[in-house]
């Protein structure tokens, strides 16, 4: 872990947690992964890549997944998104098919999501590591106890953040969140399994957006 930084602002509001026993056993316990000659993803720069792209200050969307991508070189720390080079998974595909029929975005030719997280779109997995080709392998190794802190300082510390909790998981964190004062939109996962009960036609992204200028913040722009 010596090669994981996080950016300030999000250190600053999350330092107790780092000294807890529950943080201290997912370092271990990743350690012990990497002895034992498991490969983990993201790599070890990438863990805390939605944190550094999206400083605390600039959050203005979340978009919340459950596991990165397990296989080789495909995660990167932010939810959904893909390294360079890589296909897009059959969600982001769907992802992109409804930005299509929302806002008329093209389709990318790529499933880099960056540019959304350097717009204010923190992508936040509930866990933020995998072990290689075994997906929800580190669900139950304490990450989902640090990532529902972070929501809950999102929460907060933030005001007119909207939440984009897509699936039943993703659902659950609403008890987190103050519905008061940010706005929650749920739907059907974007995955093929379940896209077609309500993701696709949800316009999520054009009510991101239309909320977003009535409180007088700058929209995202969705094209990559």
């Amino acid at each position: 872990m010596a090669d994981v930084k996080i950016e300030e602002s999000w250190k600053k509001v999350l330092h107790a947690e780092f000294s807890k026993p529950y943080f201290q056993n997912i370092i271990l316990h990743l350690k012990t992964e990497k002895t034992q000659g498991k490969t983990i993803y993201p790599p070890g720069p990438f863990i805390f890549n939605a944190f550094n792209t999206t400083p605390l200050s600039k959050v203005k969307v979340v978009i919340l997944g459950q596991d990165p991508y397990h296989g080789p070189g495909q995660a990167h720390g932010l939810c959904f998104s893909v390294q360079n080079g890589v296909p897009a998974p059959p969600s982001l595909v769907n992802i992109f098919k409804e930005l299509r029929d929302d806002i008329g975005m093209e389709i990318p030719m790529h499933g880099n999501l960056t540019r959304w997280a350097e717009q204010g779109v923190f992508l936040l997995n509930a866990s933020l590591t995998v072990r290689a080709g075994e997906p929800m392998s580190h669900a139950k190794i304490g990450w989902a106890t640090f990532t529902d802190e972070v929501i809950k300082t999102i929460s907060a510390e933030c005001a007119h953040v909207v939440f984009l909790l897509w699936g039943k998981f993703a659902q659950e964190k609403s008890a987190l969140i103050d519905g008061t004062k940010h706005l929650i939109l749920k739907a059907a996962h974007p995955s093929p399994l379940s896209a077609h009960n309500g993701f696709l036609g949800c316009k999520h992204f054009s009510k991101t957006n239309e909320y977003l200028m009535q409180q007088g913040i700058p929209p995202v722009d969705w094209q990559l």
